[in-house]
């Protein structure tokens, strides 16, 4: 019952906080004043169902009405795109989500910069060569927690962008605190990678649960190389992030004005939502969805 309450109220709700943050919110830039409303493509993330199985996750996201998904979260028994993955596992991978109709994005990079160079280098491309194998746009790398790795994981990263360019793929970064929390930080990670296919997918729930700041003033430094964004709220600095949208302090209307007007053109992936069972994860999950459509409307 709860689900289908909050998918109502989102409808009813989203129009007027757009309405809001356009009128009392952050300043809208002059390339904001073409033609209201975008239609970036919205896709899901197979996190919210983290605690099921990873078909589980998929019929999910069909239910809920979505067509473009990521691999971005971890289920027992699934290697998903990680190095150890087999070729046999990986066509019958694709063959499972092409059969509920879903077209697959991008995947997770998972790094280990940790390890020595060779290895943790390696471990990389062979993720690469599994995204490309998928024919995924996007490989999606978290930057990593502690400064004595920071060097290794910029080298890392740097081969990994130029070896991604030849097959097709993107490497993406997104904040998550450590070498990636604020756009300060970001903007280091760009310049030590220098290279032109390490880009940026934005998450402003991240920027508030990692570092307490104001997701648009962090975003505006950084939003002409964004060309994803992982959408989550997110209330406080280490707060709850499988929420609905609206119940946190994300201005969704004001951070996508920012990237409009950065030239922006997606996708637009929900990562999080609530629910506990599964019929509440695919309501809850098109809620999000609805919410993300009329919030583009207003823009």
């Amino acid at each position: 019952m709860r689900s289908s309450q909050i998918t109502r109220r989102r409808f009813i709700t989203t129009s007027a906080l757009a309405a809001a943050a356009v009128a009392g919110g952050h300043p809208v830039q002059a390339a904001d004043t073409g033609k209201p409303g975008v239609r970036w493509p919205i896709g899901c993330y197979n996190r919210p169902w983290g605690k099921f199985s990873y078909d589980d996750a998929l019929d999910g996201m069909a239910a809920a009405g979505y067509k473009l998904t990521g691999l971005l979260g971890r289920h027992t028994g699934e290697s998903l795109l990680a190095a150890s993955a087999t070729e046999e596992y990986l066509a019958a991978l694709k063959k499972r989500i092409q059969a509920r109709g879903l077209v697959a994005n991008m995947t997770a990079l998972y790094v280990h910069p940790e390890n020595e160079f060779p290895a943790a280098r390696d471990d990389v491309r062979r993720q690469i060569d599994h995204a490309h194998a998928l024919e995924l746009k996007y490989a999606l790398t978290f930057g990593t927690d502690k400064p004595s790795d920071y060097e290794t994981y910029f080298r890392v990263m740097a081969d990994a962008a130029a070896y991604a360019a030849e097959r097709g793929v993107q490497i993406v970064l997104k904040p998550h605190g450590g070498s990636s929390g604020a756009s300060d930080d970001v903007l280091r990670c760009l310049q030590k990678v220098n290279h032109p296919n390490f880009r940026v997918w934005f998450d402003a729930g991240n920027i508030i649960y990692y570092t307490g700041k104001d997701p648009v003033a962090e975003l505006e430094p950084i939003a002409r190389f964004v060309t994803g964004f992982c959408a989550k709220d997110c209330a406080r600095p280490k707060g709850d992030v499988m929420i609905q949208f609206g119940d946190g302090k994300v201005d969704f209307t004001a951070v996508f004005r920012v990237l409009k007007a950065a030239g922006f053109n997606g996708p637009v992936m929900v990562e999080c939502c609530a629910g506990q069972t599964r019929e509440e994860l695919t309501d809850n999950a098109r809620a999000n969805r609805e919410f993300l459509e009329q919030v583009f409307k207003a823009i």
